[in-house]
């Protein structure tokens, strides 16, 4: 992992083992750990055992394809966590797209952190399983759509929406192409659904007629 500095927890004590809010609050105790636009923050096949908390910017985990395409399954903004691997290595790549602060959770060995773990992998989960529902539509406006919807929730549902990511990461993330995506950006503003205060900002003019395109 390549950071400007790196978060740890001492895992050797004599006292017994912290309870999982303990834990956390040893955890951030900790500094943080900075990656720039670009930055590695664990790579594919890379030992696993940590948790990751986003404190500011946004992260997105890709795998590269066979062909040298590559699918972004995830985009991770700040208070979101990721990292969790059903295995001992990481499957996907992760990766800082701005600035970014992220706070590195590691536990003592036989810490019990279940209860504080299986929320935020559940929650995980279902992001996850709403993604697959977007990528099975077929029209490119309902998928930009629902992509809208769910940034906007995520920032708190107010009608400027940040867009961290580039229009080719969206893309990648959709299934779409960077010109589809594009095309699609146009259109909404031309309909008077969205207004483009930026390229990286978005303002949802009519939310409602973008909910019902993208359901």
């Amino acid at each position: 992992m390549h950071a400007y500095t790196t978060s740890q927890i001492a895992a050797r004590s004599r006292s017994p083992q912290p309870s999982p809010r303990e834990a956390l609050q040893l955890a951030l105790l900790q500094p943080l750990s900075f990656f720039p636009a670009g930055a590695e923050v664990y790579a594919q096949g890379e030992k696993a055992g940590a948790f990751y908390q986003v404190e500011f910017g946004a992260v997105r985990i890709y795998r590269l394809l066979a062909d040298g395409r590559r699918q972004i399954s995830a985009f991770h903004l700040a208070g979101e966590t990721f990292g969790f691997e059903g295995g001992t290595t990481h499957h996907f790549f992760a990766e800082a797209i701005n600035a970014t602060g992220i706070r590195v959770f590691r536990f003592a060995a036989g810490a019990d952190v279940s209860q504080l773990l299986l929320p935020l992998a559940l929650k995980g989960l279902t992001r996850a399983q709403g993604h697959l529902l977007v990528l099975g539509r077929q029209n490119a406006i309902e998928r930009v759509a629902a992509f809208l919807v769910d940034m906007a929730e995520r920032q708190g549902g107010l009608p400027q929406v940040e867009l961290p990511m580039s229009r080719m990461d969206i893309g990648d993330y959709l299934g779409l192409t960077i010109e589809t995506v594009s095309r699609v950006f146009t259109r909404l503003k031309e309909k008077g659904v969205i207004r483009l205060a930026s390229l990286r900002c978005v303002e949802i003019v009519k939310h409602d007629a973008l909910q019902n395109m993208s359901e």
